[in-house]
């Protein structure tokens, strides 16, 4: 049935996308040229971001009008690249000084949900190393 296997490659598709514990979340501020596709975003990932693009890591990517997101990762033998594309409203994505940002997963689920990283605010994280 095609429609059971739409489905299970969706599913599979959005656990590669949102990672475990250990990969990174890397946005590329601003705009980016979303003509480029897997070999000219890598290239930036290492010229622009100086990153390494073969990390295993995820880079993300937005255009001027903030209506279309890329990811690009490396996995295991070939880099896959991910796009979404809003047909309505905006992506709410960080225009800053600096040439990336690094966040987190679950801030990568909120981003791409449409929600504003910067009005969210959660519990601060804590840290111990003794317990009493």
């Amino acid at each position: 049935d095609s429609k059971n296997k739409f489905y299970s490659t969706l599913a599979f598709g959005a656990a590669v996308m949102f990672p475990v514990a250990g990969v990174r979340v890397y946005l590329a501020t601003g705009a980016t040229d979303m003509r480029k596709a897997i070999s000219g975003l890598s290239i930036l990932v290492g010229e622009r971001l100086k990153l390494d693009a073969f990390s295993g890591h995820l880079f993300a990517f937005c255009n001027y009008r903030r209506t279309m997101v890329k990811i690009l990762y490396w996995d295991r033998n070939g880099f896959c690249l991910w796009q979404k594309r809003l047909e309505k409203e905006r992506f709410y994505w960080p225009a800053t000084e600096e040439e990336v940002e690094e966040i987190r997963s679950q801030q990568l689920r909120w981003l791409l949900d449409g929600l504003d990283l910067r009005r969210i605010k959660g519990h601060p994280e804590r840290r111990y190393s003794i317990i009493y």
